[in-house]
């Protein structure tokens, strides 16, 4: 048989090539930096090429590296499951998630049976309550959230880019006095999700009235309600273009056909060292496989 290279090098490429840092793969794998370096190192003399370009604070991989992760990945990723199907045959699984509920509803359910047909052992709490990224590690294992950025001590993965758009009642556009300038906003009540308060603020300034105030400004702290509301005509709601087009709700338009890009995305979140747990692991995998928009 032709001799391989040890087990734990391949390891640790692997986790430094998904994570593009020696630091942020070393606390997933419990190990020093120098520890993993040494590993990663045994690897590039073992193939006699180098697997990476070396770049101040990151690790960024090379043709061949990107070729070799490609192969040995999927390869690394059956083992860890064969391992674990041997030692614990029967185990439940199971992932604590935080999420807001709007995007649970319209992005993360319609895809669950697909998960769980792939994984039955896993199981998943969701958690909506606030405050998910402070709760990692306490209660939450994953967190979808929805942010500007990610503290960099975080693993992150963005999930979207998107548009804000202004969402109202089909009534304002076709009634006796339709809405169709931004201007006329002054006249209006606008909505924010307190979880995106820059919405209005990133949308006047792109169309060039920094200095217009509305009636007055209502939050909330779902999505699903700040939907029903603007459908009900209590105001104009600054959302995401995905909150609107999944809504696929006949009562609602988007008003002013202005493109503003979005400062929030939504983002995976979790520790570095959860990446090692098999339940986020197998979540994160799937995740980003169908949640992640290309």
């Amino acid at each position: 048989m032709r001799r391989l290279p040890p087990l734990t090098a391949i390891e640790a490429f692997v986790a430094v090539a998904r994570l593009g840092s020696i630091k942020a793969a070393a606390q997933e794998l419990a190990l020093s930096p120098p520890a993993l370096s040494r590993r990663v190192q045994a690897l590039e003399r073992f193939i006699d090429r180098p697997l990476f370009e070396r770049r101040h604070q990151a690790m960024v991989l090379n043709d061949d590296g990107t070729q070799l992760l490609a192969q040995v990945s999927p390869a690394l990723d059956q083992l860890s499951n064969a391992v674990e199907a041997m030692t614990s045959p029967a185990e439940v699984l199971r992932l604590r998630l935080s999420i807001l509920p709007l995007y649970a509803s319209q992005k993360l359910f319609p895809h669950l049976g697909e998960l769980r047909a792939t994984h039955p052992e896993l199981h998943i709490d969701i958690d909506t309550t606030s405050h998910g990224l402070s709760r990692l590690g306490e209660g939450v294992d994953v967190a979808i959230a929805l942010a500007r950025s990610i503290d960099p001590a975080l693993y992150a993965r963005r999930l979207d880019r998107n548009r804000v758009y202004a969402i109202a009642s089909r009534k304002l556009v076709e009634g006796p006095d339709p809405v169709t300038r931004p201007e006329q906003l002054a006249g209006l009540t606008v909505m924010l999700h307190r979880d995106m308060p820059d919405t209005f603020t990133a949308w006047r300034r792109a169309v060039g009235l920094d200095e217009l105030e509305p009636a007055a400004i209502d939050h909330f702290d779902s999505g699903a309600l700040m939907l029903e509301a603007a459908a009900q005509g209590l105001g104009v709601a600054f959302m995401h273009e995905s909150h609107f087009d999944e809504a696929s709700d006949p009562r609602l338009v988007r008003l002013f056909d202005i493109p503003v890009e979005s400062p929030y995305s939504y983002w995976f979140v979790c520790r570095p060292r959860a990446l090692t747990q098999r339940p986020v692991r197998l979540f994160h995998d799937w995740a980003i496989r169908v949640l992640e928009e290309k």
